[in-house]
């Protein structure tokens, strides 16, 4: 049996009197990519929180979320070795949080920031080899041409391959991405979840992605986790995913949501996608171990 990547028994969130997470209880193998899917407000964004221990569970449950054998959550209270283990998760989320100011380059390898001395990551300061390894991830997402670039010059699609590209500078061994294509149109999103599915395959990294849409669970995933109303009420082959339990799951939203027809199938030769026509800068150019501009906190 292979090893568990993350393990959730018995995770419970309130808020108010809304019952976010209801018992929840799920296990993810080292090196699979699973799809989180539900309707708006079933719990997907909540649990992706909770593992990666942004958020503790209610204080009277006997919850326990574990990532690679190491606590980072029990019984309502964040563990104190949940810190070093964040090292070893990437969260993505759907806004993107990229600094919008600084060049595309500055906000991939911001990601080295949990290895290397406080003092340097305050000033901004990163060496010429911490800089080339930026340069590969983002080659790996294709945006290695928008390195100089300032993050708000670039489409929604390109900044998400960004932050996909800061999770390989980071080297998390699990990826936590929430709803990373929700707000993009389908091609960008196609473009993303071809990044998500290349890093799980070349680099064995655990990923766990909350969608919206069915169509790119099937596609790009072996096993969805359904989550109704808190609580999860499918968790198997995404291929084993019928119209009518979609439609349950759905509701009345359901009909845009389980067409595969609105995901692009992958062209040869995709069009491009758009930017505004700034003329990007090469990290070459800079001398090795300069500061780059300081960052603003995330």
């Amino acid at each position: 049996m292979a090893d568990l990547a993350i393990s959730v028994d018995s995770l419970s969130k309130t808020f108010g009197r809304n019952k976010a997470l209801d018992e929840v209880s799920i296990g993810v193998e080292a090196g699979e990519m699973i799809a989180l899917i539900g309707a708006s407000g079933s719990g997907k964004s909540t649990l992706i929180r909770h593992i990666a221990g942004l958020v503790a569970s209610d204080k009277d449950s006997c919850c326990k979320v574990r990532v690679f054998g190491e606590t980072v959550q029990i019984g309502g209270k964040i563990t104190p070795e949940a810190r070093r283990l964040r090292s070893r998760i990437g969260v993505i989320f759907q806004q993107f949080n990229l600094v919008g100011r600084l060049g595309l380059l500055t906000n991939v390898v911001i990601g080295v920031l949990g290895r290397i001395p406080k003092w340097r990551g305050t000033i901004g300061w990163f060496t010429h080899d911490e800089k080339m390894l930026a340069m590969e991830a983002l080659a790996r997402v294709g945006m290695d041409q928008y390195a100089g670039q300032r993050a708000s010059t670039l489409s929604g699609g390109q900044q998400q391959r960004a932050a996909i590209a800061r999770a390989l500078v980071q080297q998390a061994e699990v990826l936590l991405a929430d709803e990373p294509i929700a707000s993009l149109d389908p091609e960008s999103a196609r473009r993303v979840m071809d990044a998500l599915a290349t890093i799980n395959s070349e680099d064995g990294i655990t990923v766990v992605v909350s969608l919206h849409q069915v169509a790119y669970a099937k596609k790009y995933c072996e096993r969805t986790i359904a989550l109704r109303d808190g609580k999860v009420v499918f968790d198997g082959p995404s291929s084993r995913l019928t119209t009518e339990f979609l439609r349950e799951l759905y509701g009345a939203d359901s009909e845009e949501l389980i067409m595969d027809e609105t995901m692009p199938s992958a062209a040869p030769a995709p069009a491009p996608e758009t930017q505004a026509p700034v003329r990007p800068k090469r990290p070459a150019q800079e001398r090795p171990d300069t500061p780059v501009p300081a960052y603003a906190a995330e």
